[in-house]
């Protein structure tokens, strides 16, 4: 194969991936605090929940991350 379609493909998982986690975890951060100011007497849970949606959204950007790795390095 094309090394330089390999790289390409890898890269454009990696930057899709991560792109889609940062509005992930802004669009669900925004939410959490506007629940907060909405009721304050449930920081604690929101808070729990917004980490545990978080770690899940990371959770793809990882999966992305092994993907282009697994790319550059097997499909060489």
């Amino acid at each position: 194969m094309d090394t330089g379609l390999i790289a390409l493909g890898a890269g454009l998982a990696i930057a899709i991936a991560a792109g889609g986690a940062g509005l992930g975890i802004g669009l669900a951060a925004g939410k959490a605090f506007e629940a907060t100011a909405r009721q304050p007497e449930l920081a604690g849970r929101i808070q729990t929940l917004l980490f545990t949606a978080i770690v899940f959204i990371e959770a793809t950007a990882i999966y992305a991350l092994v993907v282009s790795l697994l790319l550059i390095f097997a499909f060489r």
